[in-house]
C-alpha cells in the first residue's frame, strides 16, 4: 500500500513487560518479556556494564538481528533465555545472567495507567500524547527515532516498583537493587530511574523499504 506516492511503512507490536533495575555493581539490567509479538511470545534482555558497555542477551539469532538494528549495543549473546513469574517473584536465567526479583503493590501512577483502556493505551497517538509529562521522570520517554530508520512508540499500562533484587553475571555478584543511574543508552530513553515493572505495548515502525521481521 502507498500512502501520497510512498509505500506504506510496516507497524510491528509487542505486549508485554519491561522490568529495568539497577545494582550495586553499577551494572544496570532492563528485562522484557514479550508475551505477544510478530515473532511469537520471547524475553530478551539488556545489560551495561559500569564502563558503558552495552550487552544484548536474546534467544535466537533472528531476534538478535531485529533488537540490535532497532537498538544499540556493543555486544550481542545468542543464549536461551527464561522467565519464571510465580506471585510477585521473577525469576531471569539467560546465559550466564542469573537474576531474581521481586514487585510491590502499584503506586498512583500505576492505578492511573490501569484506569487508561488498553485500546487505547496501546496507540501510538496516545504514546506521543503523554511523552510530554512522561518526561518528568529523568531518561524516560515514550516515542522516538530507534535504529534503521526505524520509529518507536511505548504505551504503558501498569507500573509497580521492584523492591528487591539478585543477581549475578558471569559468576559474580551484581550486588543489591540500587537506581537505573547513569540512565541506559540502549535506545532513545532510558527505563525509570527507580527499578520498575511496567506493562507495555511497544510499537516499532519499519523504515520504508526496510527489511521484513
Amino acid at each position: 500500500m502507498a500512502v501520497n506516492g510512498h509505500p506504506k511503512r510496516a507497524r510491528l507490536r509487542f505486549e508485554g513487560w519491561i522490568a529495568g533495575l539497577g545494582t550495586s555493581s553499577g551494572t544496570r539490567v532492563v528485562l522484557g518479556h514479550w508475551t505477544r509479538s510478530p515473532f511469537g511470545p520471547f524475553s530478551d534482555v539488556m545489560i551495561e556494564r559500569p564502563d558503558g558497555e552495552r550487552l544484548l542477551l536474546a534467544p535466537d539469532q533472528r531476534l538478535a538481528t531485529f533488537v540490535a538494528d532497532t537498538y544499540g549495543f556493543d555486544a550481542v549473546q545468542v543464549v536461551p533465555v527464561a522467565v519464571n513469574v510465580e506471585g510477585r517473584a521473577w525469576t531471569v536465567e539467560a546465559g550466564s545472567l542469573h537474576l531474581r526479583f521481586t514487585v510491590g503493590s502499584r503506586g498512583p501512577v500505576g492505578l492511573l495507567l490501569r484506569a487508561v483502556p488498553r485500546t487505547l493505551a496501546a496507540r501510538p497517538s496516545w504514546a506521543a500524547l503523554v511523552d510530554l509529562p512522561a518526561r518528568l521522570l529523568p531518561g524516560v520517554r515514550t516515542r522516538g527515532s530507534a535504529g534503521h530508520g526505524r520509529r518507536e512508540w511505548y504505551g504503558a499500562q501498569d507500573l509497580r516498583p521492584v523492591t528487591t533484587a539478585v543477581a549475578a553475571f558471569e559468576g559474580v555478584s551484581l550486588g543489591t537493587l540500587a537506581p537505573v543511574d547513569p540512565p541506559v543508552r540502549f535506545g532513545f530513553g532510558s527505563a525509570p530511574r527507580r527499578p520498575s515493572l511496567v506493562r507495555v505495548t511497544t510499537t516499532v515502525e519499519l523504515s520504508r523499504g526496510g527489511p521484513p521481521a
